[in-house]
C-alpha cells in the first residue's frame, strides 16, 4: 500500500522505473564496455529503482542512502567472502555487517543487503573483482540512477532529493497550540518501539496539515470530508 499515491503516482513510478533503469543500463554498457566480465548491471539497482521512483520521500530512498548504502554494503559483502571460509557463514555477515554499517553511516538502504550478498555469491567474476565491485558495476550503477532519479521527478513534481516542506499553495495550520512539537513525537516513536520509514520531519508536516483541514472542517461545521476512493 502507498499512502497518498494516486493513479498517476502509480503510473510515474512505473515509467520512471523503465526510464531509469533503462539509462543506467545503456550509460553502464556505453562506459563499462570491455571492462571485464563483470556484469554491467547488478540486481539491486532494480529494487533501488522501486524505492527511488516508488517513494521518492522515503529516507530509504534518498541519494545518499541509495550510493553510499549500495557501495557501503558491497564493501562488507567482499570483506566477508574473502575472510570468511564458509560460504553459508560469509552470506550472512555479509548481509548482517551491511546493516549494522549502513546504520551506523545513516544510509540504510534494503538493495544493500542484496548488494552485500552478491559480493558472497556473484560467482568467479564478482570474485575475482574484488575491491574492485563495490565501485564498478555497484557504484556506477547507483550515480547513473540517482541522476536518472532526480531529473525525472523534476518532471513527476515530486521532491526529489525529499525536503519536508508544503507544497505550493497548501497552507499549513496558522496555531501550534494542538500541534505535536518535535520532541513529542521523538518521544511517541521511542515509546512505540518501533522503526517507521518516515522522517520526523515529515511526521511533523503531515500534523501540521492535517490540524489545518481539521480546523477548517470545524469552521464549515462538516461534519465528514473524507476523500472518496
Amino acid at each position: 500500500m502507498l499512502a497518498g499515491a494516486t493513479l498517476r503516482d502509480r503510473l510515474f513510478a512505473c515509467i520512471g522505473g523503465v526510464i531509469g533503469v533503462a539509462l543506467t543500463s545503456l550509460v553502464c554498457a556505453m562506459a563499462l564496455h570491455g571492462s571485464g566480465p563483470l556484469p554491467l548491471l547488478v540486481a539491486p539497482i532494480g529494487a533501488s529503482a522501486v524505492l527511488i521512483f516508488a517513494v521518492p520521500a522515503s529516507p530509504l530512498a534518498q541519494p545518499w542512502s541509495v550510493v553510499g548504502g549500495n557501495i557501503i554494503s558491497a564493501l562488507v559483502g567482499v570483506t566477508a567472502a574473502r575472510f570468511v571460509p564458509i560460504p553459508y557463514l560469509a552470506a550472512g555477515v555479509a548481509v548482517g555487517g551491511a546493516i549494522l554499517v549502513m546504520s551506523l553511516l545513516r544510509c540504510l538502504h534494503p538493495p544493500g543487503g542484496a548488494a552485500a550478498l552478491t559480493a558472497v555469491i556473484g560467482g568467479p567474476s564478482v570474485l575475482e573483482a574484488g575491491y574492485a565491485f563495490p565501485l564498478v558495476p555497484v557504484g556506477v550503477n547507483s550515480l547513473i540512477l540517482i541522476l536518472a532519479g532526480i531529473a525525472f521527478h523534476r518532471v513527476s513534481g515530486h521532491s526529489y532529493p525529499h525536503r519536508a516542506v508544503p507544497v505550493v499553495g497548501h497552507k499549513l495550520a496558522a496555531s501550534e497550540l494542538s500541534i505535536p512539537h518535535p520532541l513529542d513525537i521523538d518521544l511517541a516513536l521511542a515509546d512505540l518501539g518501533e522503526t517507521f520509514d518516515v522522517s520526523r520531519e515529515d511526521l511533523d508536516l503531515l500534523f501540521r496539515r492535517v490540524e489545518f483541514h481539521a480546523a477548517s472542517r470545524a469552521a464549515s461545521g462538516i461534519l465528514d470530508r473524507r476523500p472518496r476512493t
